[in-house]
């Protein structure tokens, strides 16, 4: 089949409209966490499920990762996202209990973490459909939010999340502030646009996969206060996208707290989930 390069935008829905934050706020922070364990890994390379070195890293999440975040979340009183693998939910009962038991929200992170990939919508019906299954059956909460796997999309996915009950993905990276997809059959999804720059993956695990250095604490907050420092400014999204068997490493984990410290000193930021980002959204969009 031929592949069409006509010039055009990638993404046809219009910049996103400047709707009022709650409260007279000036930014919103949404801690979004992905919650992969070894699926990571074997959504990479199956062959890596006799590689146990290699999924010990994502082991390291359901043993120590997401406890330690759990403990520092509700110090902060701060309620977030979990985007979670349908393979992980299976795998680690009880870790991801844990995390719908201390009250925060449960979003759909596909079943074995596989890159979405164009012209394989087969792939992705089944993904999207066993990690809802998944989630379903073992927590008894069907997700309303999507973060793709490896943060990649297509039109047809996107259409497959709206009919099966997405209302927001969390996942692309083109505006600083939500906004609807457009689809060619009609709305699609909210977007809540991901930072790149709040991505740890780059920061603290390429090493394994590469011979990128670990970035040092200095330089990872200075990323994300700048980061953060702008998009308040601009009166933006700052969404983390941050994984427990990364960020919840000794030192790594004091990164993080440091961050939330910092964003404290502000009385002006929303502390909020993908949930309530849409909701907030949505009731804009009524009133418009």
């Amino acid at each position: 089949m031929a592949t069409d390069h006509t010039p055009r935008p990638a993404n046809l829905a219009p910049p996103a409209p400047d709707f009022p934050w709650p409260d007279g706020k000036k930014c919103a922070l949404f801690p979004g966490f992905d919650v992969d364990a070894e699926s990571v890994w074997l959504g990479m390379d199956r062959r890596n499920v006799d590689r146990l070195v290699t999924m010990s890293y994502g082991g390291y999440e359901a043993r120590v990762g997401i406890p330690k975040l759990l403990e520092l979340l509700a110090r902060y009183e701060v309620k977030a996202t979990f985007f979670i693998t349908g393979w992980t939910v299976e795998a680690h009962p009880a870790a991801c209990e844990s995390i719908l038991k201390a009250g925060h929200e449960i979003g759909h992170h596909g079943y074995w973490h596989l890159r979405p990939e164009p012209g394989d919508l087969a792939t992705m019906v089944e993904e999207v459909d066993r990690g809802f299954d998944a989630i379903k059956r073992v927590l008894g909460v069907m997700p309303i939010g999507y973060r793709a796997p490896s943060g990649e999309s297509f039109t047809e996915l996107l259409a497959l999340l709206r009919d099966r009950g997405i209302r927001y993905s969390s996942s692309w990276r083109d505006d600083i502030r939500p906004y609807r997809h457009v689809l060619p059959d009609g709305p699609g999804p909210l977007e809540i646009p991901v930072n790149y720059s709040f991505d740890d993956w780059n920061f603290g695990i390429t090493h394994r996969m590469s011979s990128r250095a670990l970035f040092g604490r200095e330089e990872v907050l200075s990323i994300w206060r700048d980061e953060f420092d702008q998009t308040r400014e601009w009166g933006g999204v700052a969404t983390m996208i941050m994984h427990p068997q990364v960020s919840r490493r000794p030192m790594r984990y004091r990164i993080l707290e440091e961050f939330l410290q910092y964003v404290r000193r502000y009385d002006d930021v929303w502390w909020t989930t993908g949930r309530e980002i849409t909701e907030h959204f949505e009731a804009c969009e009524r009133a418009a």
